[in-house]
């Protein structure tokens, strides 16, 4: 297996610049793990592909404005800093965080940048609302850094990065300047802690998702805080190399008891997106005592590792858990019977989740067929659901 395994030739035109209105409209490319046939219809047909009884899994994180732009002290260079991850461990006041910055060469320790509120149209006139200073490097992360942050006097850390700071969207979105609100979901919680969508969810509607109820589906959430694997491709030939940073994720007592629910009434647990699927599969703990029935994914029961094969693991509860759970061909799913996701980066550690779940050779025919078909790919674009 190698790292060009999972590359693929996508014309530029079909990479959406913008998400589709309404947000149920787009297309839904179906995927049949049986015998990797696909169909073809728009994302309000997936009522069709749902039962009573099945289990919806997705996560509820909200995007935090952690793009800022600004100037550095003493230079006045333009300086981008994109906030990954509060750093606690190091700050318990939550003032060092975890960045990508731009430009990574000329931002070295010391360095200070002045954010203005409006970013980087603000005129060097207006006060600064907000400053950084380089503190140190991030380990195995080109251009990453831990950045401490002061607010303006009288206001808060949380108020000043709402002044300075922007949703950040993909590098490959360039053209978009509609209502940020469309790189939500509508099922956002309040509470503000990713650096990037889980773009699998924003096909819903709330009309969607209570007909979706209606059919006697349940709907639950965990929640998982997109950090910096978002960004980052596989650029080692060997796809085993790569290393995953960590993110934190949650997953509820409430959604372990669904799952046994669903698993017991024999149905399917069903998440929206990956970073759904990797909070539920880090969530399963091969030492766990077994369940009964035993905690398995469907076309995986007879896998080696699973709780049916060996007899014990299940999934449990986690409390602001951490995880770097790298899911490739040849890992066992525990937990997720399907998924819906939108279509991936070449070469990132997604396309190599998807094809774990189904097989690389179904997912680069369903690629294919996609791209023929011009679909829009990416994080405003199309969807799939892998059956």
């Amino acid at each position: 297996m190698r790292t060009d395994d999972f590359d693929y030739d996508l014309p530029e035109e079909l990479i959406a610049q913008e998400p589709a209105e309404p947000r149920d409209s787009c297309r839904l490319l179906v995927l049949h793990r049986d015998d990797g046939s696909v169909e073809h219809g728009h994302f309000y047909d997936i009522v069709d592909y749902l039962e009573p009884g099945d289990l919806v899994v997705a996560n509820k994180t909200r995007v935090m404005p952690a793009r800022l732009m600004g100037h550095k002290r003493g230079t006045g260079g333009v300086s981008e800093t994109l906030l990954l991850k509060r750093r606690e461990d190091l700050d318990v006041m939550g003032h060092v965080w975890e960045c990508l910055v731009k430009p990574g060469k000329r931002l070295k320790q010391g360095a200070v940048i002045e954010y203005r509120e409006g970013g980087i149209h603000a005129p060097m006139s207006w006060p600064v609302v907000l400053t950084g200073e380089v503190v140190d490097y991030v380990d195995e992360s080109r251009g990453g850094r831990l950045v401490r942050f002061e607010p303006a006097e009288g206001l808060t850390l949380d108020e000043a990065i709402h002044k300075a700071g922007h949703v950040p969207l993909p590098p490959y979105i360039t053209q978009y300047d509609g209502d940020p609100e469309k790189y939500q979901t509508v099922y956002a919680m309040h509470e503000e802690h990713s650096a990037a969508a889980p773009t699998a969810g924003l096909h819903f509607t709330p009309e969607l998702i209570r007909r979706i109820e209606g059919m006697g589906v349940q709907w639950k959430t965990v929640e998982l805080e997109v950090g910096i694997d978002t960004f980052r491709l596989v650029e080692e030939d060997d796809p085993t190399k790569h290393v995953m940073h960590t993110e934190r994720y949650h997953v509820s007592q409430d959604v372990v008891d669904a799952v046994h629910a669903t698993k017991a009434a024999g149905h399917r647990v069903i998440a929206i997106g990956t970073t759904s699927v990797r909070s539920l599969e880090s969530a399963f703990d091969a030492e766990a005592p077994a369940w009964e029935p035993p905690c398995v994914a469907r076309r995986f029961e007879d896998a080696p590792d699973s709780a049916k094969t060996l007899g014990k693991g299940d999934i449990v509860e986690r409390r602001d858990a951490t995880t770097n759970l790298y899911l490739m061909p040849g890992s066992t799913y525990h937990v997720v019977d399907a998924m819906v996701t939108n279509f991936h980066v070449p070469r990132s550690t997604l396309m190599m989740l998807v094809s774990a779940f189904a097989t690389r050779e179904q997912i680069m025919a369903a690629y294919q067929a996609a791209i023929a078909e011009k679909y829009r790919f990416f994080s405003f674009g199309d969807a799939m659901l892998m059956v």
